[in-house]
């Protein structure tokens, strides 16, 4: 492929690279629209447990985990371009193992390698960019990873769209054929999404290796090449001397350990930086946005056109972030976006705190009420209790199985206790039986009492209100587009000194899914015990030491080689 100047070169390295976002995008979302499908066909053709059905959707996490925390050593010894290449192979390898599966075991390591190639990509790919790129168009393609990560995910929404109503299509003209066409239905999504990976495995061919790998492993003239395909010639040369007299002699002797006094503020800083952006609370926002509306007062279809315009704004304003990025700088955007996420988060709690303080707590009424370790009331009881237009959330256990439900006019309230409850996989017994078992034995739910936790009845909100909510929440995502969607990859790619970059930013980017796991396990929870309120008040919290964070301790990134930056850091050690 003949690319005859330095932007052109650019302009395709940001092709490439921004496939790869699309790609993590697509890892993400592409299972959403495929599960119903699998639910509804392959698990009753296969007679697939509720618990293995969770494995399938949790093996990305898992492979995302394993490889991302691999990723940076691997990127070492293999280089930046290799571990490219093979994210995307493995990407396009776990398509037709998933799509062809024909049985538990193929589906499950079809989805355990998307996880892996996902957790490659999130860690090698802002990593190349950031060694490759010209300072000054840095953070603009470090933005585009961004911005195809959302596009990515948008995307799967529509594959799962538009084969949804190929399968509403056909069963109403043939209902008989309608598992086939389920079956059918989850295959078509998973091959939908192929070409992406073969065009990002392709692409990374035709691209350079990293100049700074090239030159930590004493390849001078091939580093050279490298940067002379994205700069002109002198601006090459001059870059190169700079490289090589910030790290070229030590590079090869000096060890690369996170513990030495140069790179621990830095790399405790980007740490900071990744946990905090998932403290947002934006995955969970953007997960139960649905729930979240129709709680605050908009209902049935309004709810989901509210989630459409999340996600609509979530991409208009990351494409201005990445027009802004390299203008206005890291650290201006970062604060912009945190202190709008400040802002939206704590109106939308108070909206949240003032409707729920209307509701009457009614849990003693109905822990009196269980018959029979359960408990069922008339419509026409609740709406005694609660008035014409109520609603009714009621948070109950029995032992370690936790729910939350809601009820609303004209429908009976009914709770029974569990009639199968899925134990443990193989693993978790292991574990459990050595003590080492970190979760609840499902399994005791069988026999335990029914407990009311929480039930709150009231006036239903009004959809004035919900409209309130949905402006709060289209506030705090565009907040979070404009600032730290796009500042995280730069932040976390920017700020490792080049050293330790690789293996820092694995352990960095570990950091940042164990937070987003921690805070998904406990939203349903505190919603259930607590209400919505709480949730935003606790991540307009964690945001308000984010915005504290990007104002005095992160430094100014834009137009600075990852020298430069990296001299910030020693000189402040």
């Amino acid at each position: 492929m003949k690319l005859s100047t330095p932007e052109a070169h650019t302009r395709f390295l940001l092709f490439v690279a921004g496939l790869g976002g699309l790609l993590y995008g697509i890892d993400v979302g592409i299972i959403a629209g495929a599960l119903p499908y699998l639910e509804a066909s392959a698990a009753q053709i296969w007679k697939l447990s509720t618990q293995q059905l969770s494995f399938v959707v949790a093996a990305v996490l898992l492979g995302s985990v394993l490889s991302s925390l691999a990723a940076g050593t691997l990127a070492e010894i293999f280089g930046r371009k290799r571990l490219m290449f093979l994210s995307g192979l493995l990407f396009s390898l776990s398509i037709p193992v998933i799509a062809l599966a024909d049985g538990y075991v193929p589906l499950l390591l079809g989805r355990l390698l998307q996880g892996i190639s996902g957790g490659l990509i999130g860690v090698v790919v802002p990593l190349y960019l950031a060694e490759s790129l010209p300072a000054e168009v840095r953070g603009r393609g470090t933005g585009i990873f961004q911005l195809l990560l959302t596009v990515g995910l948008v995307l799967a929404a529509a594959i799962g769209l538009l084969v949804a109503r190929e399968v509403e299509a056909a069963a109403s003209s043939a209902p008989a054929t309608l598992q086939a066409v389920q079956d059918g239905a989850w295959r078509r999504i998973f091959w939908l999404s192929l070409p992406p990976g073969l065009l990002f495995t392709g692409g990374v061919l035709l691209l350079a290796e990293s100049p700074r790998w090239l030159l930590a492993r004493g390849a001078q003239d091939a580093a050279l090449q490298a940067l002379q395909r994205t700069r002109p010639a002198a601006a090459a040369r001059d870059e190169l001397s700079a490289i090589g007299a910030d790290h070229g002699p030590a590079l090869a002797t000096e060890s690369g350990s996170l513990l030495q006094r140069r790179y621990v503020l830095p790399f405790l800083l980007a740490c900071l930086i990744l946990a905090c952006n998932q403290a947002t609370g934006m995955n969970s926002v953007l997960a139960y946005a649905v729930n979240i509306f129709e709680a605050g007062g908009l209902n049935g279809s309004m709810a989901n056109v509210g989630d459409f315009a999340l996600k609509l704004v979530n991409c208009l304003m990351t494409v201005l972030a990445v027009m802004l990025v390299d203008r206005k700088g890291r650290k201006f955007l970062l604060m912009l976006g945190t202190g709008g996420i400040i802002v939206s988060l704590t109106a939308a709690g108070l909206l949240f705190l003032s409707a729920e303080r209307e509701q009457l707590d009614a849990s003693q009424l109905f822990n009196h009420r269980i018959a029979g370790n359960g408990l069922s009331m008339k419509a026409s009881e609740l709406r005694y209790i609660g008035g014409d237009d109520y609603v009714l959330e009621v948070a109950y256990s029995y032992g370690p199985l936790t729910q939350v439900r809601t009820w609303r006019p004209g429908q009976d309230l009914l709770i029974a206790a569990p009639d199968t409850v899925d134990g443990d996989s193989v693993i978790g017994a292991t574990f459990r039986r050595v003590h080492l078992n970190p979760f609840p034995d499902m399994q005791l739910a069988r026999n335990a009492p029914l407990v009311i936790e929480r039930a709150r009845i009231g006036e239903a909100p009004k959809p004035e209100q919900g409209w309130l909510v949905l402006a709060c929440l289209l506030g705090f995502v565009a907040s979070f587009a404009i600032g730290p969607g796009v500042c995280v990859w730069l932040a976390l790619s920017e700020l490792m000194p080049t050293r330790i970059r690789s293996n820092g930013m694995s352990v960095a980017l570990l950091l940042n899914q164990f937070v987003s796991t921690v805070i998904a396990a406990v939203f349903l929870p505190t919603v259930g015990q607590h209400g919505y309120a709480p949730m935003f008040f606790a991540w307009a919290g964690c945001t308000a030491i984010y915005f504290l964070a990007a104002t005095f301790i992160l430094p100014e990134t834009r137009g600075k080689t990852l020298e430069e930056i990296g001299r910030h850091f020693a000189s402040s050690k």
